[in-house]
């Protein structure tokens, strides 16, 4: 086990303030797994109001941060971030352009944002012991078609955003509810000029007209069942398993990122396109794929002997106290996965640390305020986190024994 290899992957860090003055127990402990790593992982969830300075794009759940949360965040014993999320174009390309130069400054392996969209879909590239390591971020939205990076054209200059893994919404009906919306669409004079002014002069909608009514942006599905569903762009999806391919092809240890808001109705359960997503990174050389979105810990699953974490929820949770949606406790807790690997980038273990934001008894009281860092959970609250965790996961075939408030998986 001497030659292992040690990262630590987390929740989403959603961080507002400087917590490096923060301290207490439960938080030392969490302080202490993520710098005793070889390398610690986590999602940036946010932009960062710099030089470049930048405007509000958007109401309510708007979000940005000044620089030293960076700073906080490189402390706590962070090396490598996913800038690709919901929140990175909150303050536009300026603030995608502010949030490169304070990465880069500080030195953190990154990926899923860039100058243009050829640089936004690059992977990142860092060694640590020794070991290559690469980061292939991208974002699944749903998001407006300008957060996303593009490269300049004849007419057309380069945009700064994300990496996009495009995505259409699709709901599923039935024989007869397809028909009568259809009949809606052509009483109510929708046309094919409708169908590219719902869509981007380089973004169309590509649709299955005996099978799919697109209005408005909705694309509905003539099926058996109503439900909902995604459908991936192929060249979204074959450009970023390109990219994990050949960073594989190199001998890079390969972190597989993706961001989604795309939940079933039930946060707990993983979503089928999501989890062919996740095998499709790993068969095409990812060494491990992980999420955030659904603001829940999901499941964790092996697939090929490589570890798939569909949701690893929040990790650092600043938000508005007013925000009555944050108020169930499974949003403020998650784990800290350490997942070991040997010399050929196989799989060891694993070992999950529950931790809970704001600590147990910010819990079990319900307030909102203090909830600055994430603290390892006490004995009953890591044995019900783990025990969840547990339960989700044998769904998927995934084994993990629970002793002493931490669990295990042993490969």
């Amino acid at each position: 086990m001497s030659n292992a290899f040690t990262l630590a992957v987390t929740g989403q860090s959603l961080i507002k303030h400087d917590i490096r003055a923060v301290e207490g127990p439960g938080f030392r402990g969490v302080r202490e797994l993520l710098q005793k790593a070889d390398l610690s992982f986590t999602n940036f969830e946010g932009t960062i109001l710099g030089r470049h300075g930048g405007w509000p794009l958007k109401g309510s759940f708007f979000g940005c941060s000044d620089p030293v949360v960076l700073d906080a965040l490189q402390a706590l014993g962070f090396q490598a971030l996913s800038l690709s999320n919901n929140h990175a174009f909150d303050l536009g390309p300026s603030g995608v352009l502010s949030t490169l130069e304070e990465v880069e400054r500080r030195g953190f392996v990154h990926a899923g944002i860039g100058r243009n969209h050829t640089e936004a879909a690059r992977a990142g590239l860092g060694s640590f012991r020794g070991r290559k390591v690469a980061i292939v971020a991208m974002d699944g939205g749903p998001g407006p078609d300008l957060m996303y990076a593009a490269d300049s054209t004849n007419n057309r200059p380069a945009r700064p955003g994300v990496n996009r893994l495009r995505l259409a919404q699709v709901l599923d009906v039935d024989d007869d509810a397809f028909e009568r919306l259809r009949t809606i669409r052509d009483k109510v004079g929708y046309t094919a000029m409708d169908l590219t002014n719902d869509s981007q002069p380089d973004d169309p909608l590509h649709i299955d007209v005996d099978t799919e009514i697109n209005i408005a942006r909705a694309i509905f599905r003539r099926s058996d069942k109503f439900g909902r569903n995604v459908k991936i762009d192929e060249g979204d999806i074959s450009q970023n398993l390109a990219t994990i391919a050949s960073a594989a092809a190199e001998g890079c240890f390969v972190i597989a990122y993706l961001h989604h808001h795309h939940w079933a109705s039930d946060w707990y359960q993983v979503p089928g396109w999501v989890s062919a997503v996740a095998k499709q990174c790993i068969d095409a050389g990812a060494t491990m794929f992980v999420s955030h979105g659904a603001p829940v810990l999901q499941p964790v699953e092996i697939y090929r002997g490589r570890p798939i974490f569909y949701s690893l929820g929040n990790f650092i949770f600043h938000v508005r106290s007013e925000k009555s949606l944050w108020t169930a406790p499974e949003v403020w807790e998650s784990v800290v996965g350490m997942c070991s690997f040997g010399e050929d980038n196989h799989l060891l273990g694993l070992t999950f640390h529950p931790v809970i934001i704001g600590g147990s008894e910010t819990s079990r009281s319900g307030a909102l305020e203090g909830r600055l860092v994430p603290q390892l959970a006490g004995d009953a609250e890591a044995d019900r986190i783990l025990g969840r965790f547990r339960e989700h996961s044998a769904k998927l075939g995934t084994d993990i024994e629970v002793a002493g408030g931490v669990g295990f998986l042993n490969i």
